[in-house]
């Protein structure tokens, strides 16, 4: 089955090309989900203008997102976290998590933009790459820092009742 891509899709094509599918992939899945539609001798005659107008479009996108990218430059997101030994985290910093602490700073950015391959699992600075657009991204510095233990209660002598 030949569908026209409507949207950007990882792995299949970018929007606006014609692309060979799997009948059920595009009857159940892209075309109710409005990412495609079917390419009918119809549709293809607008392709063009879909072509035209998804040009405009991704460079506009692209323009915001170069400018939205030059203010993450630099940012830094901190986090503080149980560790045990050797700096390992008892749980890990997730890109929901750095989107969530983004999202603090005044970033409205989707955690599926925010490629972290595993979850971070160490204290420690990290580069994390955030992809705004397919041609624009940026590395945003995570600094994961180790919970401060808590000091033991000092210890005060115990009082006796004063015997009258």
């Amino acid at each position: 089955m030949e569908v026209i891509l409507k949207e950007d899709i990882n792995k299949l094509g970018h929007r606006g090309d014609v692309v060979k599918v799997a009948e059920g992939y595009g009857r159940n899945y892209l075309i109710p989900k409005k990412l495609a539609i079917e390419a009918t001798p119809g549709n293809k005659a607008v392709i063009e203008q879909m072509k035209a107008a998804a040009v405009r479009k991704t460079a506009k996108e692209k323009g915001s997102a170069e400018d939205l990218g030059k203010q993450l430059n630099g940012v830094v997101v901190e986090f503080t976290r149980k560790s045990g030994e050797h700096d390992q985290l008892f749980g890990s910093v997730t890109s929901s998590d750095i989107a969530h602490a983004l999202e603090g700073k005044g970033f409205n950015i989707d955690r599926r933009k925010i490629l972290l391959d595993v979850p971070l699992k160490t204290v420690g600075e990290f580069d994390v790459p955030v992809k705004l657009h397919r041609e624009v991204t940026v590395n945003v510095k995570a600094v994961v820092r180790k919970e401060a233990a808590e000091e033991a209660a000092p210890t005060t002598e115990e009082e006796t009742p004063a015997e009258a």
